[in-house]
């Protein structure tokens, strides 16, 4: 039984934080250095009281107005976030209330970061395979700019918050989801992280280092480590693609177009010249969202149809990597 993409949005805070903002609290930095390495002229942040949960809903409930998609035909939630709304229970779990899905449906949330989408795809077409469920609304969302020390201009320049919601069902719809490749290297585990706080050092530490690149390690909030998830990336990337490429009896000139994690600007034009794919080919656009980890390849997908660079007919190649570490990638087939 096939499993198919029939319905994508997602939603992203009100509050922007301009590279211009950025410059006046770090003068040392000017606008176009920003823009011209990672990509980003602005980014939104989620309110004092907003939440992951709070985002994920939004996305949700703009998909079913969009898509004119009814609540009660949703049989299992899904929600892919690194920054739940408690420790317990579940997100999905309160938002299976919220959004009015049968008690009847599924839910749970997995935590899982920059390749958790292509996990969720995965997860609901084993669902749907299996016979277990015939709707899955997966959703993702992070508030990763709360885990930011506002001294860290570097990941402040990177990060911004934002959800996005996706329909899986077993009914044809915008794109059938292909086969998948995974990866996983627990050992660059701590090159991004947020050390305290969790059941291993649940206090905080008030603790920092600086690494080689002179950046500073604070262990009460998100560290990363740049290069060494930069390397991870050239390293891992192109022979999951070559994989998947094998794994779907493909070449690579059948590919339409390449959808990855938008990381930042930098990192994917270096893949891309590293992997021979032509500009016109591979998608880089977080200008006005920034690096939404778990969500920037839903919103990337989302506005490529939007904007008609997907289209009928289409073989896309997505792939997510980064914060595990961990890695994925998937074909989908487009019929508009």
């Amino acid at each position: 039984m096939g499993a198919y993409i029939k319905a994508i949005s997602y939603y992203l805070p009100d509050r922007v934080v301009t590279n211009e903002d950025l410059v006046r609290e770090f003068p040392e930095w000017d606008v176009e250095k920003v823009y011209n390495k990672v990509g980003v002229q602005e980014r939104h942040l989620a309110g004092e009281a907003e939440t992951a949960g709070d985002l994920a809903e939004k996305a949700a409930l703009r998909l079913f107005e969009e898509y004119q998609v009814s609540p009660s035909d949703i049989d299992f939630l899904l929600l892919c976030s690194q920054s739940p709304d408690y420790r317990l229970p579940s997100t999905a779990c309160i938002l299976q209330d919220r959004l009015g899905i049968p008690t009847s449906a599924g839910a749970f949330d997995y935590d899982l970061g920059c390749s958790g989408c292509i996990y969720g795809m995965a997860v609901a077409k084993g669902l749907i395979a299996a016979g277990l469920a015939s709707n899955v609304l997966l959703l993702t969302a992070e508030t990763y700019t709360k885990y930011l020390h506002p001294e860290d201009k570097s990941n402040r320049t990177i990060f911004g918050d934002g959800a996005a919601a996706c329909l899986i069902s077993k009914e044809k719809g915008l794109a059938e989801i292909g086969d998948f490749v995974f990866g996983t290297d627990g050992l660059g585990a701590d090159n991004l992280i947020v050390k305290t706080q969790g059941a291993r050092f649940p206090e905080r530490t008030g603790l920092s280092t600086e690494d080689d690149d002179g950046h500073v390690n604070r262990e009460d909030y998100l560290y990363m480590n740049g290069s060494a998830i930069f390397n991870f990336t050239l390293e891992k990337v192109p022979p999951m693609m070559k994989q998947l490429l094998e794994k779907s009896g493909l070449e690579k000139d059948d590919i339409d177009y390449y959808v990855f994690h938008q990381a930042n600007k930098y990192m994917l034009n270096t893949l891309r010249k590293i992997c021979g794919i032509s500009k016109d080919k591979f998608h880089i656009d977080l200008e006005h969202t920034g690096n939404t980890v778990s969500s920037t390849i839903l919103i990337s997908l989302k506005d490529c149809l939007d904007q008609g660079l997907v289209q009928s007919g289409m073989k896309v190649m997505a792939c997510g990597f980064g914060v595990g570490l961990s890695y994925g990638g998937t074909m989908l087939y487009f019929k508009l």
